[in-house]
């Protein structure tokens, strides 16, 4: 079974973000994928702020990070970039902690105009550590109902770039694993 871990860096409850990222996790769990959901404003604030590598806590997320199949990490668009929550998280995981692993970078933002903030921001430190992004998501928040129960996303265009962007994340893990299993015959 895979697993993947799925990261919202966003400082509201409840969010726009939060609901989709909520929503993709009920998807995958009907896959049969295991999910494992950090919600970065719920860890201990002085382990963020202080940068308490070795906190219980944080080494639970690295080690959940570090044993991911796959990643999706969410964030609305702050000035331009993700959110200073998930920045504090984010500087707190190893240099290798994405090492290989397929990434689904998802944002949430005011208008088209911040479409970009995944490729200037979020694309930059999934690289930087070691990731491998997928194409990723990009919302405004007009696309999102967030009062409704259920499938957040009002618009079908939105709903199947989501699931598009899913599907290119599940074939990048079969990959990834069909990848080891050959070499590991080789050795």
């Amino acid at each position: 079974m895979s697993r993947i871990v799925v990261i919202s860096g966003s400082p509201l409850a409840p969010s726009r973000t939060d609901l989709v990222l909520r929503y993709v996790e009920s998807i995958l769990k009907k896959k049969g994928i295991a999910v494992d959901y950090i919600d970065v404003p719920d860890l201990p604030p002085k382990d963020l702020v202080y940068a308490r590598f070795n906190s219980p806590v944080i080494r639970n997320v690295i080690e959940l990070v570090e044993n991911a199949d796959g990643i999706i990490i969410g964030s609305p668009v702050y000035k331009a970039s993700y959110t200073g929550v998930l920045k504090a998280l984010l500087d707190l995981l190893p240099e290798n902690a994405f090492r290989d692993k397929p990434v689904l970078p998802f944002m949430v933002g005011g208008s088209i105009a911040h479409l970009l903030a995944i490729e200037f921001s979020l694309k930059p430190i999934i690289h930087n550590l070691k990731g491998v992004s997928t194409q990723g998501v990009y919302f405004e928040d007009s696309s999102i109902d967030k009062e409704g129960s259920g499938n957040p996303i009002k618009e079908t265009d939105c709903e199947f770039r989501l699931q598009s962007q899913l599907e290119e994340l599940l074939n990048a893990i079969v990959e990834k694993q069909r990848a080891s299993q050959l070499v590991g015959n080789f050795r």
